[in-house]
C-alpha cells in the first residue's frame, strides 16, 4: 500500500461513517487519525450526539468485532475482564471472557463506574493484554477503546485519575450537529419505521484486518523531521512553566502527539509532516493532561484557552 491509496481509502471510510454519523466531520478524521496511531479515544459530550453510533459504525466499516459495556456504579472488574469459573464436570477453572475480549471496546459513561473498575482497564489499554488470576490472556493487535462521558450530570461518577485519563491519546469534545445537519439526520429518520434504530444501517466494509495492519505499517514508516519533534517538545515543556497550569503534560503526552502527527500525515498523502498537523492534535492530545491552577479556574479558563495561548507564543518552525 502506497500513500495515495491509504489517503483514498481512509477517505472512503470518513464518506462512509459520515453517511450516517452526520455534521460531525471532524470528529471522525480524529478518530481515525487514533486507529492509525494506535491510541485510545475518550468521547465527551451530552446524551444523542451520536457517541456510540459513531463507535458502532467505525465497527463496520473496518470490519472489527465490536463490544460495549456500559458501565454503572455496581459495575466489578470481573464483569469487564471475565473470571475463572470451576468446572465441577471437568474438575477444572474455566476462563469466562468478558466483554474487553473485543477489537473496539465501547467503554460508555465510564466516569459512573467506580475507580476500581476504571482501573482495569489500565492494562488492557497500555499493554492490550488482561491478567486475570496470575495468567496473562492478550486482547490482539487490533484492541482499541472508546469511552465515552456526559459532562452534564456529574452526580454519582466518578472522574478518572490523571493516569487513566494518560492512557486516552485523544479527548474528544462532541458537540451538537450544525442545522442543516441536524435537518438531514432528521430526513433520514422520516425514511424508516417509527421505532427503527437508524443505527443498525449496514455499511460497506471499506477495510478488512490485513488492511488495517497494512495501514499500520505504512504509518510505522513516516518519519518526523528533526524539527517538528522539537517543535512537539516545546509545546509540551510549555505547559509545565506556564502560570496557569498547576501539572503540566508529560513525555508520553509529547510521544502521543508524534504518533498522531505520523498518521495524519500519511492520511493526508503526505511522507512528512508540517507545523499544521501538529498544531491541529495539540488540543485533542493534551487538554486531558492538564490540571489548571486555581487563578485560571476563577476566570472560568479551559485547557482549549490555555493551550491556545501556548500554541500562540511558541515559534513553529519555518
Amino acid at each position: 500500500m502506497d500513500l495515495s491509496e491509504f489517503k483514498t481509502l481512509t477517505d472512503d471510510i470518513r464518506t462512509e461513517i459520515g453517511s450516517v454519523v452526520q455534521g460531525q466531520d471532524e470528529l471522525i478524521k480524529l478518530l481515525l487519525i487514533s486507529v492509525f496511531a494506535r491510541g485510545h479515544c475518550l468521547l465527551e459530550g451530552p446524551p444523542g450526539t451520536a457517541k456510540t453510533l459513531l463507535a458502532r459504525c467505525l465497527a463496520q466499516v473496518i470490519a472489527l468485532d465490536f463490544g460495549r459495556v456500559q458501565f454503572t456504579p455496581d459495575l466489578m472488574p470481573g464483569d469487564v475482564l471475565g473470571v475463572n469459573l470451576f468446572n465441577f464436570e471437568t474438575n477444572e477453572f474455566r476462563l469466562t471472557k468478558g466483554p474487553i475480549f473485543t477489537d473496539i471496546l465501547l467503554a460508555d459513561e465510564i466516569n459512573r463506574a467506580p475507580p476500581k473498575t476504571q482501573s482495569a482497564l489500565l492494562q488492557a489499554m497500555n499493554e492490550r493484554e488482561v491478567t486475570i488470576d496470575g495468567t496473562s490472556h492478550p486482547l490482539g493487535p487490533d484492541f482499541f477503546v472508546i469511552a465515552t462521558q456526559n459532562p452534564i450530570e456529574q452526580h454519582g461518577t466518578y472522574p478518572l485519575p490523571e493516569a487513566q485519563l494518560d492512557r486516552f491519546l485523544f479527548k474528544l469534545i462532541v458537540g451538537f450537529p450544525d442545522r442543516s445537519a441536524e435537518v438531514d439526520i432528521l430526513k433520514r429518520s422520516a425514511e424508516l419505521p417509527l421505532g427503527a434504530d437508524s443505527g443498525r444501517t449496514e455499511l460497506r466494509k471499506v477495510m478488512d484486518r490485513k488492511t488495517l495492519r497494512a495501514g499500520h505499517e505504512l504509518v510505522n514508516s513516516i518519519r518526523l523531521d528533526d524539527t517538528i519533534l522539537t517543535y512537539i517538545v516545546d509545546l509540551v515543556r510549555a505547559t509545565r512553566s506556564d502560570g496557569e497550569i498547576q501539572y503540566g503534560a508529560s513525555t508520553r503526552a509529547a510521544d502521543a502527539i508524534s504518533s498522531a502527527v505520523r498518521a495524519m500525515a500519511a492520511m493526508e498523502g503526505r511522507d512528512y509532516a508540517i507545523p499544521d498537523d501538529v498544531q491541529a492534535l495539540v488540543l485533542p492530545a493534551l487538554r486531558h493532561r492538564l490540571l489548571l491552577g486555581p487563578s485560571a479556574e476563577i476566570e472560568g479558563r479551559t485547557p482549549d484557552d490555555v493551550l491556545g495561548g501556548i500554541i500562540n507564543r511558541t515559534d513553529a518552525p519555518r
